[in-house]
């Protein structure tokens, strides 16, 4: 078992080299990429004081797309720049942002906690709730409470995020209805002078909303995927054997039943660790987040390559030992499970 574990650590070494490999010829051999960007800011700033319009007919000098290009790293190959790239990531030195102008491991940073608080919360949520949801609703299948409950899941699920943000701030965030909770952001103005127990409901009162538009679609499947897990496991021959052998209906479903049935779910459970650079896009940006959703996302607009390429890196790391700890679930669960 040990072994195995050391060989995939050691695999993970060649698979995250193809990983930033690919990603890295791929992003730098993208047409407009910051140089360019830079280049039209140039004309553009240059025509604007000219007073004429910017067309783009600007000419630049060579001296400056040649300082550009040194400015930026593009000056020497791809390869090259490959290799440097790799030299500098052991030191976690992913160089400085284009956009922001700091080192990549601040920026990253900075939007590191709002994604890290939303990831885990959601996770545990997800993990206490959808479990036991999806184990009474394999036990009670057919039943009314299954219906209902799969008919209010079909709903939830079939709600894209975008609406359902706009929805819950006209309804509860003080649009023509309720006034409950905060518009956007993580704490209210005043937050560095609450008591303790006050800048905790504080920012509890800003996690609701923008928490429910996270979590809401995973809450879904993860329910439905526990449910079948379970029937499946029900149907069983060694379910009908304990049965038959007179033992108790809540043994033989809890007891031998379940253990079983998280087997898929462990699968997922290693995933948690990729959560941490979770972001959404559309909710950040409805509900004013600076997370990691919109940093990727303004990252590639402005061709920020550095920032793009940290991204990439940190979250296939977390990946591969998201998977390397699903593994370790499944011995967990079912120590008949041998990877040896």
């Amino acid at each position: 078992m040990l072994i195995y574990f050391l060989r995939r650590l050691l695999m993970m070494i060649p698979t995250l080299f193809g990983i930033t490999l690919v990603c890295f010829v791929i992003i730098n051999m993208a047409p407009g990429g910051p140089i360019e960007k830079r280049i039209q800011e140039i004309r553009f700033s240059g025509a604007n004081a000219s007073g004429a319009a910017s067309d783009g007919s600007h000419g630049i000098p060579k001296e400056v797309i040649e300082a550009l290009k040194k400015q930026y790293g593009f000056d020497k190959p791809l390869h090259i720049r490959y290799v440097i790239w790799l030299k500098n990531i052991v030191t976690l030195d992913f160089g400085e942002s284009f956009s922001y102008e700091e080192p990549v491991i601040d920026v990253i940073a900075s939007k590191f906690p709002v994604s890290l608080q939303f990831g885990i919360i959601s996770f545990i949520l997800a993990y206490l709730v959808c479990i036991p949801l999806g184990v009474v609703k394999a036990v009670k299948d057919g039943s009314r409470f299954d219906a209902i409950s799969s008919f209010l899941l079909y709903i939830m699920w079939s709600v894209p995020p975008v609406m359902l943000g706009i929805m819950l701030i006209v309804f509860f965030s003080g649009g023509s209805f309720f006034d409950w909770f905060p518009l956007n952001g993580m704490v209210s103005d005043n937050y560095e002078y609450l008591s303790l127990w006050g800048q905790i409901t504080d920012r509890v009162h800003h996690f609701v909303l923008p928490l429910i538009c996270y979590m809401i679609g995973s809450f879904t499947m993860l329910t439905f995927l526990m449910k079948n897990s379970l029937l499946e496991e029900i149907k069983s021959d060694y379910v009908r054997t304990a049965r038959a052998k007179g033992l108790n209906e809540k043994v033989v479903v809890y007891k031998h039943a379940l253990r079983n049935s998280l087997i898929p779910i462990a699968t997922g459970f290693g995933s948690f660790v990729g959560l941490f650079l979770a972001g959404s896009i559309i909710v950040e940006q409805i509900f004013g987040l600076d997370g990691m959703g919109l940093l990727g996302y303004k990252s590639a607009l402005d061709r920020d390559y550095n920032v793009i390429m940290g991204l990439i890196f940190i979250q296939a790391i977390l990946t591969l030992l998201g998977r390397l700890i699903s593994d370790f679930m499944y011995v967990i669960i079912d120590p008949r499970i041998d990877f040896s």
